[in-house]
């Protein structure tokens, strides 16, 4: 064979070199569809992670359809789908609306209307019976003027002697609002997400009062100085167990200066069936967990992958073991089977862990103890969790996936966690999911929709103060005004050791004490009628 000319060789090369870029360039441009039709979908699309149940069937048939290839057969023993256990009963929630049982529970306003003719001559007519029409209706809030008369006094018999007069409340010493209406500014803010700047034009266009943002933002700074104490024992609750969840959210705050909103973060603790604290800070390192971890904590972390935790783990070395989430792993893997051309197998895994999650359910609904979640998991969840490792393993042994499609980076992801993801299955305490934290963070995201950022980086702390005693209302059916009304109404008068008996968890149990006994101080007598019937 006659070697080649250099012109040829040279072409050659050339062809080489175009065929490759070709190659890479292919590549790129099917990871860009993925990266565009992923975030179409989060734009324009649905934004639950349900899957359509025929779809996904539909999906897998056709993968099962195919014939396995040589070099696949160890893949599809792993594959092999055992039978699905049968999902628990949903039972049907009663729908809500105007019963009778609400209208009963609220006071009644009478409106007695009379026939013209009766009006016109009623001592012509008697009265033989009635019919009743119940509304539920509404009453406006309205501002009143709260008079503090404080009386002074002499003595009769040393009428010479400086004469006596109450203390003012230290509270009231430095502002003209009320405890109601703080109550109100806060439940509004924090809990119905109305901005300072609406509520401002609320009460000006409704009531004719000229309430400025200034004097509200300065109040609401005041009022989270005063819920600072029962913040720091929510907190100090929290973190008092074994087992906490984090997990934190973008704020944006104006920082003077920088010309733009900056990124701060709330970060929030959670305790499983127990109360929800938020920490502000305008940095996401591993530092700020740091500062809201004791140094004394010995227990599991339940989180996500980011990286700021593992840091502060080996910083803190054996006392801090990490849980990770199986609704951040699933999420990866619901979007990557909305895109790509592998889609059967991310729709595989989506199904193996809905039937960890089908486990979970059932152990809910019988309130399975701690010891009996243990040994359910061990028993029925471990074999499908192996599963999911090894069907995981082999693909990234074989390189099933590009790294970085968004199946490639779903794989990693659960590889990366993969310790983590297997925690809850030795211990019944803990939970399969961050969800309860991450319920816990909502109501800071539909308030940052309204309010777009806080207006510095004091604000941020005094935000996390009030959103922390607001969820501890939510959490136990508290009505946040009525429950922040009452606080700063007694506070400024109690000294600080007693400042326990206004949580929200000791308020609770005194209202829940002193029911039985105003139902029977309002227990209206029977009269003569009533005894008669009797």
């Amino acid at each position: 064979m006659s070697e080649m000319t250099p012109l040829e060789a040279r072409l050659t090369e050339e062809n080489e070199a175009l065929r490759t870029e070709n190659a890479r360039q292919a590549q790129e441009i099917k990871l860009l569809r993925e990266k565009i039709d992923l975030l179409v979908r989060r734009l324009f699309g649905a934004s639950s992670e349900k899957l359509d149940t025929g779809q996904l069937l539909l999906a897998l048939e056709g993968e099962e359809a195919k014939k396995p290839e040589a070099s696949g057969d160890a893949l599809s023993a792993l594959e092999a789908d055992p039978t699905s256990p049968a999902k628990p009963s949903r039972q049907r929630k009663s729908k809500g609306g105007i019963t009778d049982a609400l209208l009963d529970s609220l006071p009644s306003v009478d409106i007695v209307l009379d026939p013209e003719e009766v009006r016109a001559e009623p001592e012509a007519w008697r009265q033989i019976d009635e019919q009743v029409t119940r509304q539920l209706d509404y009453e406006p809030a309205r501002y009143v003027c709260r008079r503090i008369v404080r009386r002074r006094y002499v003595r009769r018999d040393a009428p010479h002697r400086p004469p006596i007069i109450a203390e003012l409340p230290t509270m009231l010493e430095r502002s003209k609002a009320g405890p109601g209406l703080l109550a109100a500014i806060l439940t509004a803010k924090y809990c119905d997400h109305l901005p300072l700047y609406r509520q401002e034009q609320i009460a000006r266009w409704r009531h004719g009062i000229n309430l400025t943002r200034q004097d509200m933002s300065r109040w609401v700074g005041l009022a989270a100085e005063w819920l600072r104490p029962l913040y720091q024992v929510i907190l100090g609750g929290i973190l008092e167990d074994y087992y906490a969840q984090f997990d934190e959210t973008v704020i944006k705050y104006l920082e003077p200066g920088s010309g733009r909103a900056q990124h701060g973060y709330f970060w929030a603790i959670k305790r499983p069936g127990g109360d929800a604290a938020f920490h502000w800070a305008t940095t996401r390192a591993a530092t700020v967990l740091e500062k809201i971890v004791p140094v004394d904590f010995g227990g599991i972390i339940q989180c996500d992958g980011y990286s700021a935790y593992p840091a502060f783990a080996r910083r803190r070395g054996q006392m801090i073991v990490l849980a990770a989430c199986w609704a951040h792993a699933r999420r990866e893997f619901v979007e990557a089977s909305q895109t790509g051309a592998h889609q059967a197998d991310a729709l595989l895994l989506v199904r193996l862990i809905g039937r960890i999650y089908e486990i979970e359910a059932r152990l809910r609904s019988r309130r399975a103890s701690a010891k009996l979640r243990a040994v359910t998991r061990q028993a029925e969840s471990r074999p499908i969790i192996d599963r999911i490792g090894a069907i995981l393993t082999h693909w990234k042994k074989r390189r099933r996936h590009l790294p970085k499609s968004q199946m490639g980076k779903a794989i990693d992801y659960a590889l990366t966690v993969w310790n983590g993801l297997r925690v809850y299955l030795e211990d019944g305490r803990v939970e399969i999911d961050n969800n309860e934290v991450e319920n816990a963070i909502r109501p800071t995201a539909v308030g940052k929709k309204n309010w777009l950022f806080i207006g510095d980086a004091e604000a941020g702390e005094r935000s996390a103060i009030v959103f922390t005693v607001i969820e501890a209302c939510r959490r136990r059916g508290i009505d946040p005004f009525e429950y922040l009304r009452d606080v700063f109404t007694r506070m400024p008068q109690m000294a600080a050791k007693d400042y326990a008996s206004l949580t929200p968890t000791a308020w609770a149990a005194a209202r829940q004490a002193d029911k039985p006994q105003k139902k029977d101080r309002a227990r209206p007598k029977p009269s003569d009628l009533q005894r008669r019937c009797a």
